[in-house]
């Protein structure tokens, strides 16, 4: 009988404690194998600097609403381990603290950058003869994980995506005629336009939801959008605009990019709404408003999508299931079999095929000219977004968890290795 570890990664999402309670519940259920499941604080930067949190200080209470509050209950990071065949030092400090514990099971729960840290930790431990099972658990609402149909996290984000731009198409019907005309929303999704895509779930035969979705993988041709931004405007009398933050033009370059990047070399992207807007304006003085949904998306628990709840949940029992059965080095897969009705499984597929490649949207997902969504894509999305899974309530809120962090006692020296700055505490 061994211990387990098991650490939040990247940004957070609506259903990522979902999937800790997974973990936690499922590990529950392998007394003779699974003995103690340790939490890093941080993720990663958890096991580095022995900060390993104690569920067993962890209400029950608190434990059972991990499924319904949104965040990352215990913390998560950004945090790029280096090459363990050139860099040793981190890695033998994990090692060392794996040892310390007993912790012989390794789940790490995050997109492709976490994917990659489980699969150098599994090859460092194997370097040095270390008996460790490493899991990888996908989440990310970007979407854009390869050999999965959908990813954790991706689901609700749409939804929520989708359901704001239904309602602020109301609020522009009703106020058109003598105030805003055009109203821009950019969304995330970095170089892929998953989300973006998504919003035009909302559109129907009442003319509402987006009249132009813009999704970085067609380019961007100013032209052909001012056109059509009039078209719209000169047949209904508004245009609703939603736009992926990562769009390019036809040359490739970004519209809007912030010149910082984080411990993965991602550059920071954000500001294309704005900048549209400016466009618009100087081409036709249409009063515009405009929106960046940020952290709102992926924090948005209130409305999330059933069916991303039970996958996010899916993926993690998997994951214990799999450790438990011996599989190494796998990260459990969402499989669709169809689309109507909706029909999926969770298979393991190894981390290789996920590590290093990103899946962009299938253009066939998008019209012809490029701003609207095929049945094809309304096909896939659909299923995503389906069902409300609300959290309690309480005093007109919703009853979100905090977790109180309580530590286990350190057994090694203090680490002062680690690149501490990308820590992202958002516990819920």
């Amino acid at each position: 009988m061994a211990n387990a570890f098991y650490g939040q990664s990247g940004g957070a999402a609506a259903v990522l404690n979902a999937t800790a309670s997974a973990v936690l519940t499922t590990a529950r259920e392998y007394p003779g194998v699974i003995d103690k499941v340790f939490v890093g604080r941080n993720g990663i930067l958890g096991a580095l600097h022995e900060n390993l949190i104690d569920i067993t200080q962890e209400s029950a209470d608190t434990l059972d609403g991990l499924l319904y509050t949104p965040g990352a209950a215990f913390g998560s990071c950004r945090h790029k381990l280096q090459n363990p065949t050139v860099e040793h030092d981190e890695y033998q400090r994990l090692i060392d603290v794996f040892r310390a514990h007993d912790i012989r099971y390794f789940f790490y729960n995050g997109g492709g950058d976490s994917q990659d840290t489980t699969r150098k930790i599994a090859h460092a431990a194997e370097l040095v003869g270390y008996d460790l099972t490493c899991i990888g658990i996908p989440k990310t609402i970007d979407n854009n994980l390869p050999a999965t149909d959908c990813c954790p996290g991706f689901g609700s984000a749409a939804k929520y995506v989708a359901v704001s731009t239904l309602e602020a198409s109301f609020d522009v019907a009703s106020m058109h005629q003598t105030s805003t005309k055009v109203f821009v929303m950019e969304v995330m999704g970095r170089q892929n336009g998953w989300i973006a895509a998504a919003s035009a779930l909302a559109c129907d035969e009442r003319e509402l939801g987006p009249d132009i979705v813009l999704v970085p993988e067609i380019a961007f041709d100013k032209q052909k959008f001012l056109e059509r931004v009039k078209q719209v405007v000169a047949k209904k009398g508004f245009c609703i605009v939603v736009t992926a933050e990562g769009i390019r033009d036809t040359e490739g370059r970004y519209l809007s990019y912030i010149d910082t990047e984080d411990a993965f070399g991602h550059g920071q992207l954000g500001g294309v709404a704005p900048h549209l807007v400016d466009e618009i304006k100087q081409a036709f003085n249409y009063k515009c408003h405009w929106s960046v949904c940020d952290y709102l998306q992926r924090a948005a628990r209130h409305i999330a999508s059933q069916t991303d709840v039970d996958q996010a949940y899916a993926v993690g029992k998997a994951a214990v299931e799999y450790a438990v059965k011996g599989l190494q080095s796998v990260m459990p897969a969402i499989v669709r079999e169809q689309s109507v009705p909706y029909q999926w499984h969770v298979e393991p597929v190894h981390i290789s095929q996920v590590v290093g490649g990103e899946k962009s949207m299938p253009r066939h997902f998008m019209s012809k000219d490029g701003f609207t969504l095929t049945q094809a894509g309304r096909d896939y999305f659909a299923p995503l977004i389906a069902g409300e899974a609300y959290p309690p309530y309480s005093g007109g809120l919703p009853d979100y968890k905090k977790c109180r962090h309580r530590l286990v006692e350190r057994k090694l020296p203090e680490y002062f290795g680690g690149n501490t700055t990308q820590a992202v505490t958002e516990p819920a």
